[in-house]
């Protein structure tokens, strides 16, 4: 936040230093209002410019990006004004130099002047306030992650260790549903009423003679001699 914030400023110094540029001597006493935009791709001519056709308008421009590039948090915007600003000035200075022969740096009002430097500190800056700047990508994405619900629990796949809540037991997984599984009832032995389980003698019932022999072992008849 500090750093979009910090950005932000640097770049519209930026732009507030190239708009104004201009306004102010160039080369020899000659405002940058005076250069026409076609001048920069046609040659260096003596004729005076209207403001909006003159070399503020790739200015204007690049401003406008950089105003559009802090609102969006867009870096991407604010470099490209700034290259559009440092390259427009550099190609004056070379046609400037082609009309002039050469280009000469005088404090006497001759040879490139404060405008220059105005520009040229403009797109600089620019592109400074680009590199401060972090964006919004990893705003929106952080936006993004806490809006979207995050599950307590997610199921395990069943070829996977279950950690289901809430023993949180390892284990492998068995469960396929979310509802707890039916208690089975405990084991109490077998049934003395069912014949299949029943492997041992029973007291004959109440009002019936017993046998009186073993029905497991029955007595044997003795050897004859």
């Amino acid at each position: 936040m500090i750093r979009n914030i910090l950005g932000s400023l640097v770049a519209l110094a930026g732009a507030a230093s190239a708009v104004l540029s201009p306004f102010r001597d160039w080369y020899d006493g000659r405002a940058g209002q005076d250069y026409r935009v076609r001048d920069l791709f046609e040659g260096i001519t003596a004729t005076e410019s209207g403001v909006l056709v003159s070399i503020l308008l790739p200015f204007l421009f690049a401003a406008l990006l950089v105003i559009a590039g802090v609102v969006l948090r867009s870096r991407i915007a604010v470099a490209l004004a700034g290259l559009v600003v440092l390259g427009f000035t550099i190609l004056w200075m070379v046609r400037q130099g082609q009309a002039a022969g050469s280009l000469t740096v005088g404090g006497d009002g001759a040879g490139l002047q404060v405008g220059v430097v105005n520009a040229l500190a403009g797109g600089v800056l620019m592109l400074i306030g680009a590199l401060l700047m972090r964006g919004r990508g990893r705003g929106l994405a952080r936006a993004r992650r806490e809006r979207e619900p995050v599950e307590p629990y997610g199921a395990p796949p069943a070829d996977q260790v279950d950690m289901w809540p809430p023993t949180q037991e390892p284990g492998m997984s068995t469960n396929t549903s979310p509802w707890p599984e039916p208690e089975v009832d405990p084991y109490t032995g077998p049934d003395p009423h069912d014949p299949r389980t029943r492997s041992y003698p029973q007291a004959p019932p109440p009002g019936r003679a017993g046998d009186p022999r073993d029905p497991v072992h029955p007595p044997q008849r003795p050897p004859e001699g």
